[in-house]
């Protein structure tokens, strides 16, 4: 099977009438599944599409969205995932940028003259379904899949090419680390456009398991429910969405202690936070560390986390992990460098992106930008982005140490730490926070003063009521030190 598509029709043919997505009250069948999945495949055939086309998917996250994902992968045109929550603006320079052509967009959605839109509503969505079926052949698994976007919508965007082979391999690593089977019941809390999300619910379609729709926005008490209600018993979460969980009664949080899985991703929890979330939300709780160039890297197992619960676990299998020097050099055990790693899960180049591609693919290896150090047993310990690591007074000051430290205070729900331009020493650290009980600046202040070495002590503490993301979920911290940038001056003097 080397197109992705081919394994949920193996599925549909051995148990039709298995649930392959759950959605509210509703649910699809795998033979429903294939029939709208290959009807569709058929429908952009016929229409004149052709294989390698880029068509880009602006769709709320539904049912819908997972068959004509699976779709366009039968078809062999290469799936450009938009947010739907972008502007109009920003959807076509994304579109522009990667020669989609073609946009699938929800009723009401509309973007310029120059780019061809589809609106995908219920009556498309059955003529397409209703296409008689044409004959896909296999392929050799080359063919371009998906292009995942690395970045948000500011400044240039890069998309990684991800060949179904490299899907294939993904997969593999969900079977042989996570677990993933057949009787799997995936319950999926994230955006599609998310790598993560969209992953697993493929991942889990692949091998013959349920998905259950439950996109954002919800309220945390209704996942818990949501759990119970399906028997869902695989879930993944980002870290800001965990923490709300940690605010609810333990009686709420009941349904979620059955779940054979509970996987975070997208940014680090700290070891304290790792303790919590075992003793009040689930014990089988895993943290996947991950790029969507690549894929899973390591993985930290509840056992793990006791002994190692200042890392990101160990790399996962078929994935080679390095720590090299600014000149590709491998650094030994204990010294801070710059990540690299490569697998066949993982892409060789960014699409239409020569320089891009140059800087973060070297010599067969991916650089995502993080720093990290690894030990003699092959855990991995990230040490922050390279761009946002702060140098004062020739001093190396990682965030991600500052930020761990700040979120063990009692009131604090999140921390970003930053730079901020000094004359005296190149740079000092500032500190932003959602907290809550509103604690003043000052105080904290001088609960830092008590934490940390003097070196890695915020000049400044600001409480904010959110952070600017992108749309992995990640702070933009450039975008937040801009924000306050006067709060800043009048707080550093």
């Amino acid at each position: 099977m080397l197109n992705i598509a081919e394994g949920v029709e193996s599925v549909a043919r051995n148990k039709p009438n298995h649930p392959a997505v759950i959605e509210g009250e509703k649910v699809t069948t795998y033979s429903e599944f294939v029939r709208n999945m290959l009807g569709i495949a058929s429908g952009f055939r016929k229409s004149g599409l052709p294989e390698g086309a880029v068509v880009g998917i602006a769709l709320r996250d539904t049912a819908r969205y997972l068959t004509v994902l699976y779709a366009l992968a039968r078809a062999n045109i290469i799936i450009l995932p938009i947010d739907c929550r972008w502007t109009a603006v920003e959807k076509e320079r994304v579109a522009r940028h990667f020669g989609a052509s073609l946009v699938l967009l929800e009723p009401g959605d509309a973007l310029g003259e120059e780019i061809a839109t589809q609106t995908v509503d219920d009556e498309w969505f059955a003529n397409m379904s209703a296409t008689p079926v044409v004959e896909f052949p296999s392929g050799d698994g080359s063919a371009p899949l998906v292009l995942s976007l690395s970045s948000g919508t500011t400044g240039r965007p890069k998309g990684p090419l991800v060949t179904h082979r490299h899907f294939l391999r993904r997969y593999m690593t969900h079977w042989i680390d996570l677990g993933f089977t057949t009787h799997e019941r995936y319950l999926c809390a994230t955006p599609l456009y998310f790598g993560g999300g969209r992953m697993f619910c493929l991942s889990t379609l692949f091998c013959g398991g349920t998905v259950v729709m439950f996109p954002p926005p919800f309220k945390v008490a209704e996942l818990a429910a949501e759990v119970e209600r399906t028997q869902a018993t695989s879930l993944f979460l980002v870290p800001t969405m965990i923490r709300r969980l940690l605010d609810l009664d333990d009686s709420v949080l009941a349904p979620l202690r059955r779940l054979r899985m509970l996987l975070v991703s997208g940014a680090p929890v700290t070891p304290e936070e790792r303790i919590e979330i075992r003793k009040r939300i689930c014990p089988n709780f895993f943290e996947y560390y991950a790029a969507t160039e690549g894929g899973g890297i390591s993985l930290l197992t509840p056992k793990d986390q006791e002994t190692h619960g200042g890392t990101v676990g160990r790399p996962i299998f078929g994935v080679e992990v390095d720590v090299a020097d600014d000149d590709g050099r491998s650094l030994p055990p204990g010294e801070v460098g710059l990540l690299r790693y490569r697998g066949p899960g993982v892409a060789d180049s960014f699409y239409r992106d020569d320089e891009a591609s140059r800087e973060s693919f070297r010599d067969g290896w991916f650089y995502p930008g993080d720093l990290a150090e690894r030990d003699e047993d092959g855990f991995i310990t990230l040490r922050g982005r390279r761009k946002d690591m702060i140098i004062r007074g020739g001093v190396n000051i990682y965030p991600s140490d500052v930020e761990a430290t700040l979120l063990t205070h009692p009131s604090i729900i999140d921390a970003a730490v930053a730079g901020w331009e000094s004359r005296e020493f190149g740079e000092e650290v500032v500190a932003f926070v959602i907290a809550r009980d509103a604690p003043s600046p000052e105080s904290l202040t001088e609960w830092c003063a008590s934490q940390l070495a003097s070196y890695k002590r915020p000049k400044a503490v600001l409480v904010v009521d959110e952070f600017p993301r992108n749309s992995f979920g990640k702070v933009l911290k450039k975008k937040l030190v801009e924000m306050h940038a006067s709060e800043i001056r009048e707080a550093i003097g």
